[in-house]
């Protein structure tokens, strides 16, 4: 992946301005402590609308955009990098992305110095897939509190799960090693699970070595994918595309059934109705309501580099603190 140094500006402002910027707070109970700590995130996330309308409300949440380069175009998250990243990917073009700059992260890490919070949980997308986890870092050193920069060593909604768990700790006043923590108990036991029906753009972004591409393309041979230690890792060898993805639902069975309260989302590009019958068909191997597995677009950035007809499914074990009293209750299935 090319990554760039800066972001334009004007990309920033459209994008993460009107979230970064104060809004009125909301009356709270007495006995409802105000958040101390922020938590930031980037948009690998895959935050949906309906959960940061959540985050919103708790006044102690930002995110920071990781732009698509189609051409020489430069797009953020929204209805039109989706389309015009759908149209590259199917006519071949060129698709690149890039971190935000440390500026960047300064900036969001000084207005909520600004606004008096006491520390700062930023989570972000593994290290070993992007530079971004080290401009927080570099930012972090430049700013007046304390800013613990966590790498996930994962992407998705096993990062969104996460900063979910953060937000709403940090919502409740807890402090900045508490909402750390919280973090990152979603984060341990996370898994990523997913089948692509080619490899060549992992293979183009480097994100996955020519050795597993080679397999896959040469010798006619399906890959379902994980992330292991940071890395995108071949899990299992499938002979033929009709048998990858209901291999890809076993797997991701017996891995929930193994894990202890697991939270579970269906990550997609470019083939709803195929994810829609396959979260269905998860639902019930698992026994448990459609709307408890949650449904999410793959975010542009990950959707890059994974191309089109991608097929994910993240298990997140472990429970979350309950929301804030303030905000919304947000029920799994709000993902869409």
């Amino acid at each position: 992946m090319a990554e760039s140094t800066d972001l334009p500006a004007i990309a920033w402002l459209r994008r993460g301005w009107g979230r970064l910027r104060p809004g009125p707070a909301p009356a709270a109970a007495p006995s409802t402590p105000l958040p101390r700590i922020a938590v930031v995130t980037d948009s690998s996330a895959g935050l949906p609308d309906a959960w940061a309308a959540e985050f919103v409300r708790a006044e102690c949440f930002a995110d920071v955009v990781l732009p698509v380069m189609v051409g020489q175009d430069i797009f953020t998250e929204g209805e039109d990098v989706g389309t015009a990243l759908s149209l590259a990917l199917a006519a071949g073009a060129q698709v690149r992305t890039s971190r935000p700059s440390p500026g960047q992260f300064e900036r969001v890490y000084r207005g909520f110095e600004e606004a008096g919070f006491e520390g700062i949980a930023s989570l972000h997308l593994s290290g070993k897939l992007s530079g971004t986890v080290d401009a927080a870092r570099l930012a972090a050193g430049r700013v007046g509190i304390p800013v613990e920069v966590v790498d996930s060593q994962t992407a998705g909604m096993a990062l969104g799960f996460a900063v979910r768990a953060a937000v709403r700790a940090a919502a409740r006043g807890a402090g900045l090693a508490e909402v750390r923590r919280a973090g990152e108990e979603r984060l341990a036991g996370s898994e990523v699970l997913f089948y692509v029906p080619s490899l060549e753009q992992l293979r183009r972004g480097g994100r996955i070595g020519a050795a597993a591409s080679l397999v896959g393309t040469v010798l006619a041979i399906k890959l379902i994918l994980t992330i292991r230690d940071g890395l995108i890792v071949p899990l299992e060898r499938i002979r033929t595309a009709a048998k990858a993805v209901p291999r890809l639902r076993e797997l991701a069975v017996a891995r929930a059934s193994a894990a202890l309260d697991p939270s579970i989302a269906v990550h997609y590009f470019g083939n709803r109705g195929e994810a829609e019958a396959f979260a269905a068909s998860l639902a019930s191997d698992l026994g448990v309501p459609a709307a408890d597995v949650a449904l999410s677009p793959l975010p542009a950035v990950l959707a890059a580099h994974t191309g089109l007809g991608v097929l994910a499914v993240v298990i997140s074990p472990g429970a979350d603190p309950r929301p804030h009293p303030l905000a919304v209750p947000l029920p799994v299935d709000a993902l869409d």
